[in-house]
Order: C-alpha cells, then sequence, then structure tokens
C-alpha cells in the first residue's frame, strides 16, 4: 500500500472537454422548435396580450355602461308624489323597506297622473315621496348609477382575462399533443428501420 500519497498514472493525458460548438442543435427536431416557439408566444400572449385584452374590454364596457348613464340621468328626473293607498306591505317596524304603493303627482305640463311606484314612508295617504319619471312625466325607473358602471367594467375586464387565459391554455394543449403524436409517429417508422439491425435479426 502506498502511504506516501496517491500513485502517480503514467500515460497520455486526458484530453480537455472542448466547450459546446455553438450552432443548431443536430438532435433538435422541427417539432421541438416549434415547440419552443409556441411556447414563446404563450408567454407573450399571458405577459402582454392577456393584460391588454382585459384592460381594453374592461375601458370599453365602462364607457359603454356611462353613456348609458348619461342618457339615462338626462333623460329622467324626480318630482315629488303623494301617497294615495298603500298596498300590503311589511309591517310599521319595516317602514324603511321599499314597497309598491299608488301615488300621484303631477307632471311639468300640469297634467295629473296616478300610478304604482316603488316607495319608502309609513303608508299614510298624506305622506310625499320623491318618485323618478321621463320625459313625458310617466313613472321610471331610478338612472343606472357610475358605480354600476365600474362593476360592469371590471366585470368585462375579469371575464376577458378568463377567457383569454383558458384560450391560450387551450390553444397550448392541443398543439403539444399534436407535436407529441407527430414525435410518435416518426420515432416508430425509424424505430422499424433500426430495429432490425440493432437486435441482429439481420444477420439471422
Amino acid at each position: 500500500m502506498n502511504t506516501h500519497g496517491p500513485r502517480r498514472v503514467f500515460g497520455p493525458r486526458p484530453p480537455l472537454l472542448k466547450r459546446p460548438a455553438r450552432g443548431p442543435n443536430p438532435l433538435r427536431r422541427r417539432t421541438d422548435r416549434i415547440q419552443t416557439w409556441c411556447t414563446v408566444l404563450f408567454a407573450l400572449v399571458l405577459v402582454v396580450g392577456l393584460p391588454a385584452a382585459a384592460i381594453s374590454a374592461g375601458y370599453a364596457a365602462h364607457a359603454s355602461q356611462m353613456r348609458v348613464v348619461a342618457a339615462e340621468t338626462s333623460a329622467r328626473h324626480q318630482i315629488t308624489a303623494r301617497l294615495v293607498d298603500a298596498t300590503p306591505g311589511p309591517a310599521r317596524s319595516d317602514v324603511r323597506e321599499p314597497r309598491q304603493a299608488r301615488v300621484r303627482w303631477v307632471a311639468d305640463d300640469g297634467e295629473r297622473h296616478t300610478g304604482t311606484a316603488t316607495v319608502a314612508g309609513e303608508g299614510d295617504s298624506a305622506d310625499e315621496v320623491r318618485v323618478w319619471v321621463n320625459r313625458e312625466g310617466a313613472l321610471a325607473q331610478p338612472p343606472s348609477s357610475p358605480s354600476t358602471a365600474r362593476t360592469m367594467g371590471w366585470f368585462t375586464g375579469c371575464l376577458t382575462a378568463a377567457t383569454v387565459a383558458a384560450l391560450a391554455f387551450t390553444g397550448r394543449a392541443r398543439v403539444r399533443r399534436a407535436l407529441d403524436r407527430r414525435r410518435y409517429a416518426r420515432w416508430e417508422a425509424e424505430w422499424k428501420v433500426v430495429e432490425p439491425a440493432w437486435s441482429g435479426r439481420n444477420r439471422r
């Protein structure tokens, strides 16, 4: 046993590891390159396309709903009406709850009207309530609020983002399955050529 250190091995030195050759990898098939580009495209869609589509759709929905809000606000206004008689509603302890009641009001042209509106009050026929009417003086629903437009914008943006993400993941999965089928078919065809020589069946 050599106690003076490792035994020196004589002979030619092993060749130094060379740096990998630059250029296209000969083992990379066309399907591999296609899959790489699809992965890059998938990443760009998620990083750039998804936020752009969501923000654009959200702003468009918000702007569209704000136009509706402006149109309804300009076409409707509130007036003071009097309760005529109330349909059965909540108990007196729940007088703040909205309910249906018969009301009468005078339009801007001086014509008297009677109708059923959603009001909140104690039900006394002398009570005054505020109702919304249109340009013709008929009862109308309250106009949409800006908060409704914001909610619509957020909802549309989130829905668009989810749709883009689902389409991107579905497209990536389908492309990958198609490339895998093509790889397996090519490998099987090549194996039919190589296997007889590799297994020695041709030498029998």
